[in-house]
C-alpha cells in the first residue's frame, strides 16, 4: 500500500480511501465487518462515513466492527456532520450547537474517545464561519478531533476558511471532499489549483460515477436493481444520464481495449489526477473490494491519460455530480 500526506498536515493516508455510504443502505452488517477487516488487512486506513448515512447506524456498525477486530488504533477514522439529526431547528446545519451536539453522538456511536478528521458535509451561507471554525477548533482543543475538513464546498467558501482560520487563530481545513470523475470535472477549474497551492488534500466521492464508468448501465433507462439510482432515486437516480451512460460506455470499452476492468481505470484515473489524495471507494461487497485493491499499485500512463481527455475535456462536465450542492448554478444539458 502506498501513502500520501493528508495536505500539509503530518496525517498519512492510503491512497484509496474506503466510503462507507453502502453500510446498512444495504450491506447488512456481517458483510460490512469482512469489508473492513479486509480492507485494513490490505493497508488501506482511511475509512470515511457520516452521521447522516442509513440515520447514524452505519457510524454504529463501523464503531462495532472496529471495537470486534482491536483494529482502531490502525484507522483514521473520519465521519461527517451538517445533515438533519432530528426535526428541531437546530438539528441540522453547522452552527456551533449542532456541531457540538452532532460530535458527541458521533462518538458514542462510534463507540471512541476522538475522530481523527472530522468534516462538514456540507456549507451553511447562513452561518458565518468564524462560529462554525471556532466550534471545530474547541472540538480539536478538547481533545475529541484530530484534524477538520469539508465536503462539497466552492472554493471561495475553501478559501474564506483558510483565511478566516489565519486571521482569527483557528484550526485549519486539512482537506476537501468533493465529486469527482471522469464524467464531472469541473473542479479541475479552481478548487483543485486552491488546494494544490495551500496545502489542501482531495479525497473525491463517486470515482466511478454511480457504475457508469463501470459499466454497470445499458442505458440510462435500465438500471441495475441493486443500484443506488434504483433503491434510493431522487439524488442519485437524476446523476445517471443519457449522454453520462453513452461516454461511461465508450469508457469501459477504452478500459477493456487496454486490458484493465473498467471500475479499475475509473478510480486510477481519479487516484492519478494532480492534487489527489485517495479516491473514496464504496464497496457493497468483499469482491468489489477485492477488484479495487490492485488500483494502488497501479499507475495511469500517458496515453490513457490522453485516450481519457478525449473521452471528457479537463475542466469539463457531462453528468451532473454536484446536484446535492445548492451553490453549484450550472445546468448539465442531456
Amino acid at each position: 500500500m502506498n501513502y500520501r500526506k493528508l495536505g500539509r498536515s503530518g496525517l498519512k493516508v492510503s491512497s484509496i480511501a474506503l466510503g462507507t455510504d453502502n453500510f446498512a443502505n444495504p450491506t447488512p452488517e456481517a458483510e460490512v465487518q469482512r469489508i473492513i477487516d479486509r480492507a485494513l488487512e490490505a493497508g488501506i486506513n482511511l475509512v470515511d462515513t457520516s452521521d447522516s448515512y442509513a440515520g447514524g447506524e452505519c457510524e454504529a456498525i463501523i464503531g462495532r466492527a472496529l471495537k470486534k477486530n482491536g483494529r482502531r488504533d490502525s484507522v483514521v477514522l473520519a465521519t461527517k456532520v451538517h445533515y438533519p439529526t432530528g426535526s428541531g431547528p437546530n438539528a441540522s446545519g453547522n452552527s456551533r450547537l449542532h456541531i457540538m451536539s452532532a460530535c458527541e453522538a458521533s462518538l458514542q456511536r462510534l463507540g471512541v474517545d476522538h475522530i481523527d478528521l472530522y468534516q462538514l458535509h456540507r456549507p451553511s451561507p447562513d452561518i458565518p464561519i468564524d462560529e462554525t471554525l471556532r466550534a471545530l477548533t474547541d472540538l480539536v482543543r478538547q481533545g475529541k478531533v484530530r484534524y477538520i475538513g469539508c465536503s462539497t464546498h466552492p472554493a471561495w467558501k475553501v478559501m474564506e476558511a483558510l483565511m478566516t482560520s489565519e486571521l482569527k487563530g483557528l484550526e485549519r481545513f486539512v482537506c476537501e471532499q468533493p465529486p469527482y470523475n471522469l464524467l464531472d470535472r469541473r473542479i479541475e477549474n479552481e478548487l483543485v489549483p486552491l488546494c494544490e497551492e495551500y496545502g489542501l488534500g482531495l479525497i473525491p466521492w463517486s470515482p466511478m460515477a454511480m457504475g457508469m464508468l463501470a459499466g454497470r448501465y445499458a442505458d440510462a433507462g435500465t438500471a441495475p436493481a441493486d443500484s443506488r439510482a434504483t433503491l434510493r432515486g431522487g439524488i442519485y437516480a437524476e446523476r445517471v444520464t443519457a449522454r453520462g451512460v453513452e461516454i461511461g460506455n465508450r469508457f469501459v470499452d477504452l478500459a477493456k481495449q487496454h486490458g484493465i476492468p473498467p471500475a479499475q481505470l475509473a478510480v486510477l484515473w481519479v487516484k492519478d489526477q494532480p492534487g489527489i489524495t485517495a479516491p473514496l471507494i464504496g464497496p457493497r461487497t468483499v469482491a468489489q473490494l477485492e477488484q479495487l485493491l490492485p488500483v494502488t499499485e497501479m499507475s495511469l500512463s500517458d496515453d490513457l491519460r490522453k485516450a481519457c481527455d478525449e473521452l471528457n475535456p479537463p475542466g469539463t462536465v457531462i453528468t451532473d455530480f454536484h446536484n446535492s450542492a445548492p451553490w453549484m448554478k450550472t445546468r448539465v444539458a442531456g
